[in-house]
């Protein structure tokens, strides 16, 4: 029974990110209020979802400073590949979209497993896990697309990383049912991960949204999106 539930689960998260990724391609020509929306989601997802998770699940094994700790690692790690590994110049842009695509979809993946290992404490957790990996998968196939667009990616590479991001929190779950992944270890990575959103909704999505474009419009579809965020993790929760 767990198994054909887990399974229904892991096909919605496809749709769910692949319907995300594919209004992202419909709403191009107002990609700024788009970027605006995901960097509220993306910043929603690093403090409503991704740091309470971290806490709850590494708060047995670590201290909290050492939980905040991982997260500022996670900020400060990104910002060091953004600014001195993935570009060697400002006009380089392949090389971002693909990396902060590349970041999502394992996140997806991670989405993923902390499904499968929800089911595996029990079905309740597992629903209701799985009810906020739903919530915010739409808003990662947007911030996917906006990656690759936002940094000069044309649509049919765009729908290919969309693609990529929706199987991987599929390919999360099924690998739960070959081997599970400890507590501990999940609380750091989902506090590195939070680090890593931090620093791209703050230091890339938002500046890039209202860039040349009103700041009153993007600033709103930016509390939008983190408020929109708020709601549905607190609901699914």
């Amino acid at each position: 029974m767990h198994k054909a539930m887990i399974f229904l689960i892991a096909i919605a998260t496809f749709f769910s990110t692949l319907f995300g990724g594919l209004v992202a391609l419909r709403l191009k020509d107002h990609l700024h209020l788009i970027l605006g929306f995901s960097a509220g989601a993306v910043i929603g997802v690093a403090f409503f979802d991704l740091m309470p998770e971290a806490l709850e699940l590494g708060s047995e094994f670590y201290s909290i400073p050492t939980i905040f700790s991982i997260v500022a690692l996670g900020f400060l790690t990104y910002l060091v590949l953004d600014r001195f590994v993935l570009l060697h110049s400002h006009d380089d842009h392949a090389h971002r979209g693909r990396f902060g695509a590349s970041t999502l979809s394992l996140h997806s993946f991670l989405d993923g497993i902390a499904i499968g290992l929800g089911f595996q404490v029990s079905a309740s957790v597992g629903i209701v896990v799985a009810l906020a990996v739903l919530a915010h998968d739409f808003s990662d196939g947007i911030n996917t697309v906006n990656f690759i667009l936002k940094n000069k990616g044309e649509k049919r590479q765009a729908f290919r990383w969309l693609l990529i991001d929706a199987v991987a929190p599929v390919l999360g779950v099924l690998v739960t049912l070959l081997f599970s992944v400890s507590e501990q270890s999940l609380g750091l990575l989902l506090a590195l991960f939070s680090g890593f959103f931090l620093y791209i909704g703050a230091s890339d999505l938002i500046p890039e949204s209202h860039h040349a474009h009103p700041a009153r419009m993007t600033t709103i579809m930016t509390l939008l999106g983190a408020g929109t965020l708020f709601m549905i993790i607190r609901l699914a929760s």
